[in-house]
């Protein structure tokens, strides 16, 4: 981060007042229509008094250090990833929220009668909204006291484990169990661990389980023994990093879609979404990261994906304990100026609300 920060001093110090103007211009047009602009659509824009020839020679200057870039043979020119990097970290206005923007984010935020994760969902859905992003919020893993769990048979040699916490939140998981199991042996395994939940976390229930029928072998028979190792191991590895990633406003990300690797790179984003090691990468990424982080382009290997961005802060505990993060994920031309402070603020909301 730190040498990010002085290659941005210094690519800022090689540039003039001019170049920083040209610069600064086709990056706000880019932000407002994704289109490449030229030199001469650049001289006739409000507060420039420079000819179309200067300005072409200075947009040169920007592609030769790698800023700007023409996507065909068009006189017109777009920014880089490099290009908006610089951009967003050293030329970037951030602007401030509305009152109706607060209060409608704080909305959204209030837990007053709602488990946690209905609160990330509903407050990944306001930022969608405001944003018109996509909304991303990675949902803390499992190790809060828990208050009941139960099994559910489904279909022969398949049963539903719900868990319980003590502040609401409610998690199902699918198990494989032997074909034929009597219904008693689910009942048996419910009766068995909700005797030995008592507040406490999955692993700490999962600790008392392996003492006890190390114990009191007989306590339980051998098929309701299955089903209690079953739905304990359905949620093994919930404490290495994992959590879940819900996302919401996907369609958003198919506006700016108008040719066809432009849908594949967006549906495999959407499928790498989908999937738990992306939770775990992107909770890892933060790592003890403060405040807002941006990935703009090709930077978000989260996803093993170029071509979109990612805007994303923590929230945690008042201790500082990162257990979760909220974003968007859009375009590289989303307006960060508006964007971040939002996602800046939901995540201090929620983390005050936790807290």
């Amino acid at each position: 981060m730190a040498d990010r920060k002085s290659d941005t001093i210094s690519t800022l110090g090689a540039l003039n007042e001019r170049s920083r103007e040209v610069f600064r211009r086709i990056v706000d047009a880019y932000f407002e229509t994704g289109e490449p602009v030229g030199s001469r659509t650049l001289s006739r824009l409000p507060g420039m008094s420079v000819s179309p020839a200067t300005i072409r020679n200075v947009m040169s200057d920007l592609e030769d250090m790698g800023l700007l870039f023409s996507p065909h043979t068009s006189a017109g020119r777009l920014p880089t990833e490099i290009g908006l990097r610089l951009f967003v970290d050293g030329l970037l206005e951030v602007g401030a929220l509305s009152s109706d923007e607060r209060e409608s984010i704080e909305a959204q935020c209030v837990a007053a009668g709602r488990s946690l994760p209905r609160v990330l969902e509903d407050a990944s859905g306001a930022l969608s909204g405001l944003t018109h992003c996509a909304g991303l919020v990675l949902a803390p893993k499992t190790d809060r006291p828990l208050k009941h769990i139960e099994f559910v048979a489904l279909a022969p040699g398949r049963a539903l484990v719900v868990m319980v916490t003590e502040d609401g939140m409610v998690e199902n998981r699918l198990i494989e169990l032997p074909l034929g199991l009597p219904p008693s042996a689910l009942t048996q395994a419910t009766n068995y661990l909700n005797a030995h939940i008592l507040g406490r976390t999955v692993e700490e229930v999962r600790a008392a389980v392996d003492t006890a029928m190390a114990a009191q072998q007989a306590e339980l028979d051998a098929l309701a023994k299955q089903v209690v190792e079953a739905g304990l191991a359905s949620w093994s590895g919930e404490n290495e990093g994992g959590g879940s990633l819900i996302v919401r406003g996907q369609a958003n990300l198919l506006d700016d879609v108008t040719v066809l690797t432009d849908l594949e790179r967006v549906r495999g984003l959407f499928a790498a979404l989908e999937t738990k090691e992306s939770a775990m990468r992107l909770l890892k990424a933060l790592g003890g990261a403060e405040g807002v982080q941006i990935y703009i382009g090709a930077e978000s290997e989260l996803f093993g994906l170029s071509g979109c961005s990612m805007v994303i802060a923590p929230y945690g505990q008042q201790n500082g304990r990162v257990i979760g993060a909220i974003g968007v994920i859009g375009p590289t031309r989303i307006n960060y100026a508006r964007v971040i402070p939002m996602v800046d603020y939901t995540a201090k909301v929620i983390s005050r609300m936790i807290g």
